[in-house]
């Protein structure tokens, strides 16, 4: 459920029209994304625009009851973990593998990509309701 705005067109759309417990992906540029599943592609050079700044446009945005990361992220980039935490105070977090998570980004209603190339940057958000 849409709660602000967002300036990109496609992304705004894709947000306005998201119901309870859909899902929508963040990712880094370097993750797969399946053909069928809509591609809003943000990249504009290498690094930008960053994974946590548009996680951060899309917290604002979207009502989200809870949050999926790759477990994978634990190990290889804690400091990002710790950060996306600090992002989602009371938020679920559930962890699942790197391949149990590019399987999942096919139910959501879309996948948004960062510039980023950090591993395991990315993170899917399920739709909450503002109420």
């Amino acid at each position: 459920m849409k709660k602000n705005g967002i300036i990109n067109s496609q992304l705004s759309r894709v947000v306005a029209e998201m119901g309870h417990k859909d899902s929508l992906t963040v990712a880094d540029c370097g993750l797969p994304i399946h053909q069928e599943v809509e591609r809003v592609d943000l990249s504009l050079t290498k690094g930008y625009p960053k994974f946590l700044e548009i996680l951060k446009a899309m917290l604002k945005d979207l009502v989200v009851e809870k949050a999926i990361l790759a477990q994978e992220i634990k190990e290889t980039s804690p400091e990002l973990e710790r950060e996306i935490i600090e992002l989602l105070p009371d938020i679920e977090i559930e962890y699942i593998s790197h391949a149990e998570f590019k399987q999942e980004t096919h139910n959501s209603r879309a996948v948004v990509r960062s510039g980023e190339t950090i591993p395991y940057a990315n993170i899917i958000l399920i739709s909450g309701v503002d109420f």
